[in-house]
């Protein structure tokens, strides 16, 4: 079998991706068959005069790929031959919360039985981001990445230089970015983003008839998350606000026993901030929707079960737009609708 691979000592693309498309282009055209032995990682290594760690690499991806597996004392065996009929992609969020799992459903379901789709969550973690995207170099055909980081402080940040240097390496026409427009990346790149500053000025423009009912519109914005939030919901916040001469308070969380008054509107950001200040509301014997008013950030099935307004992203469009322009060879940049979904909180 080691007579089939080919190695171009000359050519620029680094040797552990020759090892992957050789073996894929092998399978591909019937040379390697399902179940079939291949050489050590040793075996490998000596023969074509590279280092153990390069060929390790290699089999890595396709392992990851579930192309290869390894049998403890045995060796390695090819156990997929149809992977090559398929678009392989990696998705890389930064969280698993319920509406980036409503994108990434409506992503994959889009796509259907034409491709291969793997999960990754690097939980806001830029260490974790980036060996990720350097474990799988040259592994996919599409890299769906959302771009979210925290501080020490636990303060957001949408990118560093190391990472836009790491999304660099990706081929422009293979990358998919969603959420992060100010992302620098060039005119082949497909983009399905949010504008978080201008979407949440517009959706509280939409509502100002409710919202100008009420005296004092408060902000409950995490300072300090586990994931943290673009700062430019703030912006658009304060934007609104000073635009509109509403009275306004920003707070970092919802406090046990927090002082509630007639008249307050929030707008809360996380859902257990929501689920404390509704029972502090129903606690304190307040009528939600008409005493005390609550708009939530981002649409749930809970908070439309307990019929709480939302200002939201429609998660199921962006992943179904991106899973359509990579079926569909689009490229381009599209922006998300941002709804204002009056239930009955205000």
């Amino acid at each position: 079998m080691i007579k089939l691979i080919k190695i171009d000592e000359d050519s620029r693309v680094p040797k552990y991706k020759q090892i992957v498309d050789s073996i894929l282009q092998n399978i591909a055209n019937g040379n390697l068959k399902i179940n079939q032995k291949i050489p050590s990682i040793n075996s490998f290594s000596e023969e074509f005069y590279m280092s153990r760690d390069t060929v390790e690499k290699a089999y890595n991806i396709l392992k990851e790929r579930k192309i290869i597996s390894s049998i403890r004392g045995k060796g390695y065996y090819i156990t997929r031959t149809k992977l090559e009929s398929k678009v392989n992609i990696l998705f890389l969020t930064n969280k698993l919360s319920s509406y980036k799992m409503k994108t990434y459903s409506a992503f994959i379901n889009t796509l259907g039985a034409n491709a291969h789709v793997d999960l990754q969550i690097y939980h806001c973690d830029e260490t974790l981001f980036l060996n990720i995207l350097d474990k799988f170099e040259g592994a996919y055909d599409y890299y769906v990445i959302t771009t979210h980081f925290k501080t020490d402080e636990l303060k957001h940040l949408s990118f560093t230089d190391e990472v836009v240097n790491a999304i660099k390496n990706i081929p422009q026409e293979k990358l998919v970015v969603l959420d992060n427009i100010k992302l620098g990346t060039g005119d082949d790149v497909i983009k399905i983003y949010q504008d978080f500053e201008n979407d949440i000025y517009n959706a509280l423009k939409e509502g100002l008839s409710k919202i100008t009912k009420y005296k004092r519109l408060i902000l409950v914005y995490p300072d300090k998350a586990v994931y943290p939030y673009p700062r430019r919901i703030l912006h658009g916040f304060r934007k609104f606000c000073v635009e509109h001469e509403i009275n306004f308070e920003i707070l970092s969380e919802v406090y046990d026993d927090m002082i509630l008054k007639k008249g307050d509107l929030f707008i809360t950001i996380e859902e257990s901030d929501l689920v404390n200040l509704v029972k502090q509301i129903r606690d304190e014997e307040y009528v939600l929707g008409k005493e005390i008013g609550v708009i939530s950030y981002n649409d749930t099935p809970l908070k439309e079960l307990l019929g709480i307004t939302v200002m939201s992203t429609d998660f199921n469009v962006m992943g179904e737009t991106a899973a359509r322009m990579i079926l569909n060879k689009e490229k381009g940049q599209f922006k998300v609708p941002f709804n204002f979904i009056d239930r009955n909180s205000i």
